[in-house]
Parts: structure tokens; sequence; C-alpha cells
């Protein structure tokens, strides 16, 4: 038997992803409307980065999904989505991305992977905790190069 709010889940992440997709094709941070990704997000929605990445800290509701998406675009080239696996059982669905993105300080390039645990309710995401394997890797990626002296 199907657990309903594990196909919920599913539903809002395919739809988010979806969403999220249609959002970047119509110019992403500071260009498309937030309101493309809104109806897949609590008003309360808190998203979790680590600290030493340099969008890090907690991020909270639509306005701080928005913030979080122009700072990912400041620090970012390209961010692409290469492959997504998905998996969830009631509320909480765990989502591997393997990621492509070129650092707009430096221009390098890395591939990396997410591992992101999601917690829907109500059909809305309320909460994202990202996993990344080596953030060291990614801040020293997206580091601005120190001015000669």
């Amino acid at each position: 038997m199907t657990n309903p709010a594990t196909t919920d889940s599913m539903t809002v992440l395919t739809g988010m992803y979806e969403a999220e997709a249609k959002y970047l094709a119509a110019g992403g941070p500071g260009e498309a409307p937030f309101a493309l990704l809104a109806p897949y997000f609590a008003s309360d929605v808190v998203l979790h980065q680590a600290e030493a990445l340099p969008y890090g800290g907690m991020w909270h509701g639509h306005a701080g999904l928005t913030r979080f998406f122009l700072a990912m675009s400041d620090v970012w080239e390209s961010f692409d989505m290469v492959d997504q696996t998905f998996l969830a059982t009631g509320e909480t669905a765990v989502v591997l991305t393997r990621v492509r993105a070129r650092a707009r300080a430096t221009g390098r390039e890395l591939s990396f992977p997410i591992l992101q645990t999601i917690t829907v309710r109500d059909r809305r995401i309320v909460e994202v905790r990202p996993f990344y394997w080596d953030t060291a890797a990614i801040a020293d990626a997206c580091a601005v190069p120190a001015r000669p002296a």
C-alpha cells in the first residue's frame, strides 16, 4: 500500500524542480519572479546551508529563499543539476543531486554531489538541509582571488 504522505512528497518535489527549471529559464534570481516557486514552499520554510559556504547560514521564508537564490547567482556563473535521485518516506524526502558548476570569482568548474533532506507538510516544503561532500573545495573554488599588494 502506498503512503499518501510519500506520494504527496514526491509530487511536491518533482513539481518544485520543474518550477525551478522554469524559474531559471525565465532568467532566475533578479529576473524571474519567485512566484513560480512559491506554491511549493511553506511561507515559513527554513533552508539550512553549511556555514563554510559563501551563501551559508539559515534562510527563512519566501523572502529568505529569494535572497538565497540571489546569493547563489552572485557566487555561481552556472549551477546545473545533472542527475537527481529521489527517495521519499512520509514527510521526509532525500534527494541526491550531482551538480556541475562554474564559480564567478575564479572561473573554476566543479562537479560535486549534494544530498538534501527535505521535509514536506501539507503539500509544502517546510525545511531543506543540504549536505555537501566537500565544503572546503566549494568555498575555495568560489573565493575571490586576493589583490596583489
